[in-house]
């Protein structure tokens, strides 16, 4: 049975060349006509009533495809039975379209090729609107095109089609048209064997014609044998006078108690295989070994899909190809998820290593900023220092000056004492003499009195005296020795910050060797990034040789062109993992 949106493409064709102005509208009448038609074509009824009754919101002027297409599956193809000419229903809709699409003067096609090229276009493309075809079912039309001309396949003329695509992945009908039109692949090829080729394929593909040829039949009444020309299609294999078609003989229908077997020659007849119904057997005798095998293959093919309630083999493989596409698509996607996030922890690792390196940087400024802060503190330290020594030597000049003045003055009072000691002999020789001389007696005595008080009170201000040089002796020596210990102490400190001075440069070197191991490793992850590039690319390469996968425009990943597994990204995660966790260690 007829899939309804295949049916449904072929309309939607018809109601865009109805579309004149490209708004999405046609008028009524117009598609009442269509409607008529194609219930004409496809043997329904055609109910204007329920036309007129569907449109009864929108009675005049253009309307959407919103409110024809609901009409169209509800009104037409619900009640779509088997039996109606699926090619005629399409020749219906690609008299609308084709005219204004194309101009079959310029292809080395007839337009009833052109129509048969539409309808492989219809069965191939996708199931969303507007209509394309992807350029991986391009390639299949145009394999089985070749295979059906007896041409070899050229891989390096495809290869060069896409580059000239650019980035377009998919093509629409009338550029299917041109490009198998213009014999752009089939070069030198006639015209009468490209539209024996197209033929075939939209024999197979569109009329469900999987073989077809003429083989002997044994018939079941007078036991003679026959020649009839056989067409196979997925649920019945029916024969016919000749191959024109104009005169059925009957059918073998296939269901799933079928069965096909191989049998010895016999009667004279070669290559022979029976096919065993319910009610009865078929024998027949196939040209050669070679197309008996094909038969009996081709036949079981149809037997084994109805068992498992399959549809024909090429559109199994067209829903198998899709699901095909459709798979990579999510793994493409989810790949490219996948590699968005690497790219992510990679820049976020990135911006890591550039803020260490900066903070690094910073530190590094600080550190000589600290450097030349104590270099100068130091000199500022040894200039204060230098200035207290020269202050502490001219005080220990001043002091030495006084001390030499006191000496001086004590030296002239010890001069005035001895001074007095020899007065005071001159005194005892003027007593002994008053002594002799009696008259002067009392005189002298007096005087002698008064010399002693003088003397008495000139010893108490020379003792005086002497203490206050002593202790002014001994005031200078413990100032002496508090200079000496603020030297020492101030020699100290020095020591102290020379000490910090040295710790700082060490850490400072410190920071600078982590610095460079960080860049070492900033450069080994860079250096791996561009080894994973290389491989992934390899491994692009190798994986699109061995299975067909999205023609589209490559995306750039942090690895490059790829296209690989779950199993190899997560290896690769892994393996990049591992060479952080060493390289975190090291560090």
């Amino acid at each position: 049975m007829w899939l309804r949106e295949e049916l449904l493409k072929a309309i939607w064709h018809a109601f865009t060349a109805l579309d004149l102005d490209h708004r999405g509208k046609v008028p009524k009448s117009q598609l009442k006509v269509l409607s008529y038609n194609l219930c004409t074509v496809m043997r329904i009824p055609h109910d204007p009533v329920a036309f007129e009754r569907h449109f009864k919101d929108d009675d005049k002027g253009p309307l959407s495809n919103e409110g024809y297409m609901p009409y169209v599956n509800r009104f037409i193809l619900d009640k779509v039975q088997e039996d109606f000419d699926v090619v005629e229903f399409y020749r219906v809709c690609w008299t609308l379209c084709y005219k204004a699409n194309i101009h079959t003067h310029r292809l080395l096609i007839s337009d009833n090729d052109a129509f048969k090229v539409w309808g492989i276009f219809n069965f191939l493309s996708e199931d969303k609107y507007p209509l394309v075809i992807v350029i991986e079912e391009v390639e299949y039309i145009l394999r089985k095109l070749m295979e059906a001309m007896g041409i070899g396949w050229s891989e390096e003329k495809f290869a060069d089609y896409k580059l000239q695509m650019n980035t377009k992945s998919c093509l629409t009908t009338w550029e299917l048209i041109e490009l198998v039109g213009l014999n752009y692949f089939s070069h030198g090829v006639d015209r009468k064997t490209l539209s024996m080729g197209i033929n075939e394929v939209f024999t197979e593909l569109i009329l469900d014609v999987l073989k077809q040829g003429y083989m002997i039949k044994k018939g079941h009444r007078r036991k003679n044998w026959t020649e009839r020309w056989f067409v196979l299609r997925p649920t019945s294999l029916s024969y016919y006078v000749s191959e024109d078609l104009m005169e059925k003989k009957g059918d073998i229908t296939l269901d799933q108690s079928c069965c096909v077997e191989s049998l010895l020659d016999k009667d004279g007849k070669k290559c022979l295989f029976i096919i065993k119904c319910t009610d009865k057997s078929f024998e027949i005798s196939a040209p050669d070994k070679k197309k008996k095998q094909e038969w009996i293959q081709a036949i079981q093919t149809c037997i084994q899909l109805l068992r498992l309630g399959l549809l024909s083999p090429h559109r199994e493989a067209r829903l198998r190809r899709r699901e095909l596409r459709q798979r990579q698509q999510v793994e493409e996607e989810d790949l490219a998820e996948r590699m968005k996030k690497l790219q992510a922890a990679n820049e976020n690792k990135q911006r890591q290593l550039e803020e260490m390196r900066m903070k690094m940087e910073e530190a590094a400024a600080k550190a000589t900023l600290e450097e030349l802060r104590r270099n100068k503190a130091q000199l500022d330290l040894q200039d204060r220092y230098r200035l207290d020594l020269e202050r502490e030597k001219m005080v220990r000049q001043q002091m030495e000056e006084q001390v030499a003045q006191k000496s001086s003055e004590l030296e002239q009072y010890l001069q005035r004492v001895q001074e007095l000691e020899d007065m005071y002999h001159r005194l005892e020789e003027a007593l002994e003499d008053e002594r002799q001389a009696k008259q002067d007696e009392e005189a002298m005595r007096k005087l002698q009195a008064r010399l002693l008080a003088e003397e008495a009170a000139k010893r108490a201000e020379l003792e005086q005296i002497h203490l206050q040089q002593q202790r002014a002796l001994s005031q200078t020596q413990a100032e002496k020795q508090e200079l000496m210990e603020d030297q020492l102490a101030k020699e100290r400190d020095l020591q102290v910050a020379m000490q910090q001075l040295e710790r700082l440069e060490k850490e400072r070197q410190g920071a600078r060797e982590q610095y460079e191991v960080v860049s070492r490793k900033l450069e080994r992850a860079a250096n791996k990034t561009k080894t994973w590039k290389d491989k992934v690319a390899n491994h692009e390469g190798l994986v699109r040789l061995i299975q067909p996968g999205h023609k589209g425009p490559q995306r750039i990943t942090n690895w490059g062109p790829a296209s690989f597994t779950d199993i190899e990204l997560e290896m690769r995660k892994k393996s990049w993992q591992d060479s952080k966790n060493q390289g975190a260690p090291t560090q």
